[in-house]
C-alpha cells in the first residue's frame, strides 16, 4: 500500500507540475508571434519593473523547464534575457541585461535545439562553443560569464531572440522545412 500511495503522490505531482508548464507556455509568446521578430531595446533604468520583470521571466523558465528566456518571448521589448548556466544541481540561473557577445572562440558545433516559443521543434543549429556575455544584472552591477558548451549554445539562442532571430534563421534548409512542417497547422481534409 505504501508503495501504491507514494506511486498516487508522484503521479499528482507529475500533473501538477505539466500543469504548471502548460500554464507557463501559455504566457509565453509563440510562432508566428510578431513580437518573436522584433529587436529589443536597450534597458535604462535599472528599476523596480526591471526587477520584477527578472523574477516574472525566471519563474516562467523554471515552470517551462525551459534553461532560457528572452524578454522578448514574454512580450517586452526590452534587452534582458534570463538562463540556467553551469551544472544541472549546483547551476546558477542569471539574468543579463544589455548583454554584448564579448568573445568567442572560432569553433562552431553543430547540435539540435529547441525554444519554448517553438513548441515540439528541435532542429541542428551552429553556435560557438565557447563565449563570454557582458551586461549587468538586474541591480545594474555588472554580469561576465565564460561559457561553453550547452551554457554558451543557451546564451547565443537567448543573444538572438533579442536581435529578432530564431533557430528557424540558423538551421539548414532540410531543418527549417521539417521545423515548419511542425508549427504550420495541419489540414483535414473530410
Amino acid at each position: 500500500m505504501a508503495e501504491e500511495h507514494g506511486q498516487v503522490i508522484d503521479e499528482e505531482l507529475d500533473a501538477e507540475r505539466e500543469a504548471r508548464r502548460q500554464l507557463a507556455l501559455a504566457q509565453i509568446r509563440q510562432w508566428p508571434d510578431p513580437a518573436l521578430r522584433m529587436q529589443a531595446h536597450e534597458v535604462e533604468s535599472f528599476d523596480d519593473d526591471l526587477r520584477l520583470l527578472v523574477e516574472r521571466m525566471k519563474t516562467l523558465m523554471a515552470d517551462a523547464n525551459g534553461v532560457g528566456l528572452a524578454a522578448t518571448q514574454v512580450g517586452v521589448l526590452r534587452r534582458v534575457f534570463v538562463f540556467r548556466h553551469g551544472d544541472e544541481e549546483d547551476g546558477v540561473v542569471e539574468a543579463v541585461v544589455n548583454p554584448e557577445l564579448a568573445e568567442h572562440a572560432e569553433e562552431v558545433g553543430e547540435d539540435e535545439e529547441g525554444c519554448l516559443s517553438l513548441q515540439g521543434v528541435r532542429i541542428p543549429v551552429p553556435r560557438y562553443v565557447t563565449v563570454t556575455i557582458e551586461g549587468r544584472n538586474e541591480s545594474d552591477e555588472p554580469v561576465r560569464v565564460e561559457l561553453t558548451d550547452l551554457d554558451a549554445r543557451v546564451a547565443q539562442h537567448e543573444l538572438d531572440h533579442l536581435n529578432g532571430v530564431l533557430i528557424l534563421d540558423r538551421t539548414t534548409p532540410e531543418g527549417r522545412r521539417e521545423a515548419l512542417g511542425v508549427l504550420r497547422p495541419h489540414i483535414v481534409l473530410r
